[in-house]
């Protein structure tokens, strides 16, 4: 069991759903570190993988792992039943197979937060705090992007997690349900899959490429490294002030994707050419050209600030990416 401080999450009782994911499992590790019991919500797998989360699992562990599927309505309340705090990680994320099976982002994002937000209701959580995605927000319209900021279902998945929120803020409206809505802007750092456009540009460069491919370079994105991402959910699980409201998580800068790979060549120390890989493109009225958060509600009302400088998160990131190559298959497009 890893070491623990005092803090405000100390013995409380946490669920986490999506607890094996990138940004889920550093929720988990925060939550540990400051000593809260946590429910590890996961998808079931017949193998038994324990992943990021298999350090924390054990006789003398703080975090329980129960397998289920956000899908399953009784699993879920079984769940959440005696939970302080949830915090709804659960989604089907990735937009290019959202063009494939848009079906199964639907049953998974909008009717899964529906069966949170129902359970969560049912047994009186103190605290739902339910994921959302800077994809909501399309194409900006005005930089930066508040959440008062139109939302523009680009994608399959775009429109997937509108649906989620609108259920989640629906249940506060309609049964006082205390919910926040914690939009992060594009989340990246160690444990990220290669479906993301950071660890899908490393993998190539520590496997040695000399081409690094791309889709589009010219959109810009405002990339937050995970541990800031994750010291914001908690920041907004007991901020009383964003009850019923969307929060942006983001750093207020963006860099263009053609940039951003030149910052990761010199991040990993290769030498390589950037070059734009058609498989890679998304259809041209889906492709969001300009992510940039306005971060104010979460740094007035919640006290959040970002605290790793791009610069310093790239860094972080390639060497784990250079430890845990076997992880990635640099020479194939994942979706």
């Amino acid at each position: 069991m890893s070491s623990t401080t005092a803090g405000p999450w100390k013995n409380r009782t946490v669920l986490v759903t999506g607890a094996e994911g990138f940004i889920g499992s550093t929720l988990v590790d925060l939550l540990v570190e400051q000593g809260a019991n946590v429910r590890a919500f996961v998808h079931y797998k017949p193998y038994a993988e324990k992943g990021h989360l298999a350090r924390h699992i054990g006789p003398a562990g703080q975090v329980e792992m129960l397998a289920g599927d956000v899908r399953d309505a009784g699993r879920v309340s079984d769940a959440v039943a005696g939970c302080d705090t949830v915090f709804h990680l659960a989604a089907l994320i990735g937009i290019p197979y959202s063009y494939d099976s848009p079906g199964a982002y639907v049953q998974t994002n909008v009717t899964g937060t529906e069966n949170v937000a129902e359970a969560c209701r049912r047994h009186s959580v103190r605290r739902l705090v339910h994921t959302s995605t800077s994809e909501v927000y399309g194409t900006a319209r005005t930089a930066p992007i508040s959440e008062s900021h139109p939302l523009q279902p680009q994608s399959p998945y775009s429109a997937s997690k509108i649906g989620a929120d609108m259920m989640a803020l629906s249940h506060f409206h309609a049964f006082e349900l205390p919910v926040t809505v914690v939009r992060p802007f594009n989340t990246y750092g160690p444990r990220q899959s290669a479906r993301a456009v950071i660890p899908t540009i490393l993998a190539q460069l520590h496997s040695g490429a000399r081409e690094i491919k791309l889709g589009s370079l010219s959109p810009t994105r405002d990339f937050t490294y995970v541990t800031d991402t994750a010291r914001g959910f908690l920041a907004l699980a007991d901020c009383d002030r964003a009850l019923g409201e969307a929060v942006n998580l983001g750093t207020g800068q963006e860099i263009s994707i053609g940039d951003l790979a030149h910052a990761l060549i010199a991040a990993s120390g290769r030498d390589a050419e950037v070059v734009v890989d058609p498989a890679r493109l998304r259809p041209s009225g889906s492709e969001v050209q300009r992510l940039l958060s306005d971060n104010t509600r979460a740094r007035e009302w919640a006290g959040w600030e970002p605290q790793v400088s791009l610069t310093e998160g790239l860094s972080r990131t390639s060497s784990w990416i250079a430890e845990n190559l076997r992880l990635f298959a640099a020479d194939r497009y994942q979706v």
